[in-house]
């Protein structure tokens, strides 16, 4: 095998494999550069094939305060469009609890996580325009085509980290050591107590900046006036800031300042070499698109048999939805003319970016009734 393709979707700015568990069951998991370890979050899929446990792990949850429950299972098999080398014996961790509750954030049914770290033997490409990652035979390999940037990366508890540069003023440039995390929906997120410099802009607001593994993220989100990777720099960046908690054990982290998400790199064709420690770069067609972000102020989830039942979850304070008085736990029924059922979770976060000024008008229910809102999209930072 010179080389082989595999197919994702990208969906609401994750990657989405589908794998074969144990020649069996088709599983749809996150391709995740920031993971320590493949993770099934449906045990009852592992049981179902009465998979054996051998030991009990404990994991931090997204806010590294909560403790998760995992269970080992050793000698997985996961098939990768039928090719079984390519991930043949694979150690994997079982959640005793569905703690993930993905499908609420993505919109998207997914089975767990599958740790970069599984394709470590090959050299990969993320391709993110073509929804393509391309494993390439270590020995055959040469780049595929001219524009590409070496950069020297480290390799710690099977995570890339990157160190690079951002200014957080015009006259202020700082290094910054970075999870490079394709399992992160956003474009950048940094820890605003490890480093003096680093902090929220004055204008930042307060927000949710994600979900993981034990729930919702609470922090802030601005812009990053120019955020550096090599040679190439975006500028105006949607950041999100969150603070830790320095009295936890925070080794963990490895130093880290924070994360890249997708919303970043997916601004380029990535190439990742994890024995010889670098990744190339090189710009795709959107590399100079602008970052946006909502202007609408809604967080909204999904659920339901075919996630297509939208949920209020959060509401950002002094935003376009607030000042018509939108709640948390009303539920979307009508988007425009649109029945929400005819919509995805997508579909709705794409609406809510519009240009400012776009007129919305949602019907939601609560409390039984069904409640008309409009208003005018605006920039929110």
């Amino acid at each position: 095998m010179k080389q082989l393709d595999i197919p994702f979707e990208y969906v609401n700015n994750f990657i989405i494999v589908t794998l074969v568990f144990n020649r069996t069951i088709p599983l749809k998991m996150i391709f995740d550069t920031g993971a320590e370890h493949t993770i099934l979050s449906k045990r009852e899929l592992s049981d179902l094939l009465q998979v054996r446990y051998e030991r009990e792990f404990r994991l931090k949850g997204a806010d590294l305060k909560t403790e998760l429950i995992a269970y080992l299972a050793r000698q997985i098999r996961l098939e990768v469009q039928g090719f079984p080398f390519v991930a043949a014996n694979e150690d994997i961790l079982v959640l005793q609890e569905d703690y993930f509750r993905f499908e609420e954030y993505a919109g998207v049914n997914v089975h767990g996580i599958l740790a970069a770290q599984t394709f470590s033997r090959y050299i990969f490409r993320i391709n993110y325009q073509r929804r393509v990652i391309t494993i390439f035979d270590r020995e055959e390999f040469v780049l595929p085509e001219e524009g590409f940037q070496k950069i020297p990366m480290e390799v710690f508890r099977n995570k890339i980290y990157l160190k690079t540069k951002a200014d957080f003023r015009s006259d202020t440039t700082i290094g910054v050591k970075l999870l490079m995390d394709t399992g992160a929906a956003l474009p950048l997120l940094f820890f605003s107590n490890t480093d003096s410099l680093i902090h929220p802009p004055p204008n930042a607001i307060s927000s949710n900046i994600g979900m993981g593994l034990g729930g919702f993220l609470e922090g802030y989100v601005g812009r990053t006036p120019k955020m550096y990777l090599g040679n190439f720099q975006q500028q105006g960046v949607v950041t999100y800031f969150q603070e830790l908690d320095t009295t936890l054990d925070l080794s963990y982290l490895n130093k880290r300042n924070g994360l890249v998400g997708n919303m970043f790199l997916n601004r380029f064709q990535v190439i990742v070499d994890y024995y010889e420690s670098y990744i190339w770069l090189k710009p795709s067609r959107n590399y100079k698109q602008k970052y946006v972000f909502d202007r609408s102020g809604l967080n909204v989830i999904a659920s339901g048999a075919n996630l297509n039942a939208f949920t209020v979850q959060s509401i950002i304070h002094n935003s376009p939805a607030s000042e018509v008085d939108i709640r948390p736990g009303d539920r979307i029924v009508r988007l425009g003319i649109t029945p929400a059922g005819f919509l995805g979770l997508a579909d709705i976060m794409h609406y809510f970016q519009k240009k400012p000024g776009k007129k919305v008008r949602l019907v939601v229910k609560r409390d039984g009734k069904r409640i008309k809102k409009r208003f005018r999209l605006r920039d929110l930072i």
